[in-house]
C-alpha cells in the first residue's frame, strides 16, 4: 500500500511504502500538492502514563495480560515507547507491579520494546493537601534507600525514573545515591523551598514532574519550588498540555523560560483515562471523568486525578499555547524524552515506528506503523 503525507520536520509531501503495519519505504514525492495531507512523524514517547481502559499499573491485581491489553491500547495513539507509571502504594503493591512488568517484558520482545522503562511517582511525596493529588495519603512516606533498592530488585533495574519530593531530611543524600546508580530523578509532588530545590538539583536531580501540578493550590509568591525549577538550566520540565492541567499562559510562560529543548510532553494517563464520562471507584481513589473530559477526584472539580487525554492531545495544544512550531513540539515527545533516559532515535525509515496523524484542532492518529 502507498500513502502520500508531509514529513513533519520540512513539511514537504512524501510517498509511503507500507506492508501490513511495517514502513517498508520512503520517498520524497515533490509532485504532490501539500495541503491536506495527513502528517507522518516518528513514533511519540511518553514518560509517564498510569494505565488506560479501567486498568491501573499500580493494581495488586495486575497480571501479563493486562499489560499487554494497556501496551496495545497505545497504538491508537501513536505511542511506539512509554514509561509505565506505578503510583504511590504500599510495598507490597508496588513490588508486584514491578514484577508483572518484568515478567510480560520477559515474556514477549515486542512489549519489551515497547517500554521504555518504569516511572516510580512516590511513595516518596508530600502528605500537604493538594500536593499529593490523588496519591493515596496513607502511603506516602519518607525517602528510605533500603526499600527503594528493594523495588528496583523486583523491576529488575527497570525503573528509570523516580518521582519524589525533595524536602526531607537528607533529601540530598538519597537522590545522590539513585542518581548515581543511573536513574533520572525527578522533583515532583513537593512543597520545598527554594534553598531545598537547588540542593537537590546540586545532588543530581535532572527533571520535574508535571511542573505546575501536584502542588497546593496557595504558594508564596517569592519563596515556591516553581520558580528556583523554571530557573534552573539543570531540570527538563515536564509538562501536561491536554487543556485541563495547565492554562495556555502558564505553558507558554514555562516554554518561554525552560526553552522547547528542556520541555518533554507527558499524558500522565489515568487507568480511568478511555472511559466515557462518570463516577469510576479503584484502590487509589475515586475519580469523576467530567463531560469535558477533565479527570477529577470525585465530590469537587480542584485536585486532578490524572488525565483523560493522550500525548498527542499535548502536541496540538503546546503549537497553539506556545506558539511553537510542529518541528519542536515533535521533538518535546520524541527527541527531548529520548536524549533524557538515553535511548536511541531511529528517525522515520523502514524499520522504525512512525505515526501518521492529522492536526487542526486536535492531533488526530490515523495509524500507528510499527517495525
Amino acid at each position: 500500500m502507498q500513502l502520500i503525507a508531509r514529513h513533519y520536520d520540512t513539511g514537504l509531501p512524501v510517498r509511503l511504502e507500507i506492508v501490513g503495519k511495517k514502513l517498508a519505504g520512503i520517498t520524497p514525492c515533490a509532485d504532490q500538492p501539500a495541503e491536506r495531507l495527513p502528517w507522518i512523524a516518528p513514533g511519540l514517547i511518553d514518560l509517564q502514563m498510569n494505565g488506560y481502559g479501567g486498568q491501573w499499573f499500580c493494581d495488586r491485581e495486575l497480571t501479563t495480560e493486562k499489560v499487554v491489553r494497556v501496551v496495545h491500547s497505545m497504538d491508537a495513539f501513536g505511542v511506539a515507547k512509554f514509561c509505565p507509571t506505578v503510583i504511590t502504594e504500599s510495598f507490597d503493591v508496588l513490588a508486584h507491579a514491578m514484577r508483572t512488568i518484568v515478567a510480560t517484558c520477559d515474556q514477549s520482545p515486542e512489549i519489551a520494546g515497547r517500554i521504555a522503562g518504569i516511572h516510580l511517582e512516590g511513595p516518596y511525596i508530600s502528605p500537604k493537601d493538594g500536593t499529593h493529588g490523588a496519591h493515596p495519603l496513607d502511603h506516602c512516606r519518607r525517602p528510605d534507600l533500603d526499600e527503594f533498592k528493594r523495588l528496583q530488585e523486583a523491576a529488575d533495574g527497570r525503573i528509570c525514573i523516580l518521582t519524589m519530593a525533595v524536602e526531607f531530611d537528607r533529601s540530598p543524600e538519597f537522590i545522590r545515591h539513585v542518581a548515581d546508580s543511573g536513574v533520572v530523578v525527578s522533583i515532583g509532588h513537593t512543597a520545598a523551598e527554594p534553598d531545598q530545590i537547588r540542593a537537590a538539583v546540586d545532588a543530581g536531580a535532572r527533571m520535574s514532574t508535571h511542573l505546575g501540578n501536584g502542588s497546593s493550590s496557595m504558594l508564596h509568591r517569592h519563596r515556591n519550588h516553581l520558580w528556583p525549577q523554571l530557573a534552573d538550566d539543570r531540570l527538563t520540565a515536564g509538562l501536561i498540555v491536554d487543556g485541563h492541567h495547565l492554562p495556555a499562559e502558564v505553558v507558554k510562560t514555562f516554554v518561554r523560560v525552560k526553552t522547547p529543548e528542556r520541555c518533554i510532553l507527558v499524558s500522565d494517563l489515568s487507568g480511568m483515562a478511555g472511559l466515557p464520562p462518570g463516577r469510576y471507584d479503584s484502590e487509589l481513589c475515586e475519580s469523576e471523568i467530567l463531560p469535558d473530559g477533565r479527570l477529577v477526584v470525585a465530590g469537587q472539580r480542584e485536585i486532578l486525578a490524572g488525565a483523560s487525554l493522550p500525548i498527542g492531545t499535548g502536541i496540538a495544544n503546546v503549537m497553539r499555547f506556545a506558539d511553537v512550531t510542529l518541528r519542536q513540539a515533535v521533538a518535546m515527545a520524541v527527541d527531548n524524552p529520548a536524549n533524557l533516559l538515553g535511548l536511541e532515535i531511529g528517525g522515520i525509515q523502514p524499520g522504525e515506528p512512525a505515526v501518521l496523524f492529522d492536526l487542526d484542532e486536535q492531533f488526530e492518529v490515523r495509524s500507528l506503523l510499527l517495525s
